[in-house]
């Protein structure tokens, strides 16, 4: 009976190492939150960084399914993340990724958002996602694209993660001024600084060694 509680996660007795069954819930409830967060951004018409920033300006300007842009830019990231980090963390990736891009896509079908303020849109889905990517971080995975190279670098580098995807973050959001309104674009960059100061607060590899 023992060996099965520790199995499950309900009272795992080794301080540095998920068991399978807390990896299944660590990476569905980050995918969900993640994706609620990236709905709340659509919500008031903004962007984010990264691939996600990407695949919502060719969600905005191509009417593009978000969802399915989003998985489909990951996809190249899956090489650094495999040669860099290892199978298993590619592995995660992978389905935290098709999660999530699975859930944005059905989102609208079960939660509408009628009217959001740009900047409380920024604020909270700043912070889901930012709660998403770290719940995620902390089981050996990511949403693929610079949420990889963030982590590489921060290992390799010690470069905080958070301050690698901040930058890469604004480059893309400096794009989005050739398409959409610079409100848009201010607000977005909210939710971006948001997102990435909540996640180089809160995720440090010598504070947090789980794996």
């Amino acid at each position: 009976m023992s060996q099965l509680i520790n199995a499950l996660g309900f009272w795992n007795t080794s301080a540095t190492r998920h068991t399978p069954v807390e990896d299944v819930q660590g990476i569905f409830s980050g995918s969900l939150v993640a994706a609620l967060g990236l709905y709340v951004l659509a919500s008031a018409g903004l962007l984010t960084g990264s691939t996600a920033g990407i695949a919502f300006l060719l969600h905005y300007t191509l009417d593009v399914n978000f969802g399915l842009a989003f998985f489909v830019l990951n996809l190249p990231f899956f090489y650094l993340s495999w040669r860099r980090l290892g199978m298993a963390f590619t592995v995660k990736t992978f389905i935290a990724i098709a999660i999530t891009s699975a859930l944005t896509s059905v989102q609208g079908q079960v939660l509408e958002i009628a009217s959001i303020h740009p900047a409380w849109a920024a604020l909270l889905g700043g912070l889901l996602l930012g709660y998403g990517v770290l719940a995620l971080y902390r089981h050996r995975a990511s949403l693929g694209g610079v949420g990889i190279l963030g982590i590489y670098m921060q290992e390799r580098f010690g470069i905080r993660a958070g301050l690698v995807q901040l930058g890469i973050d604004l480059c893309v959001l400096a794009a989005a001024f050739f398409v959409t309104a610079p409100p848009v674009v201010f607000y977005s960059v909210v939710g971006v600084v948001v997102l990435n100061l909540f996640l180089t607060v809160n995720h440090r590899a010598d504070r947090y060694i789980a794996l």
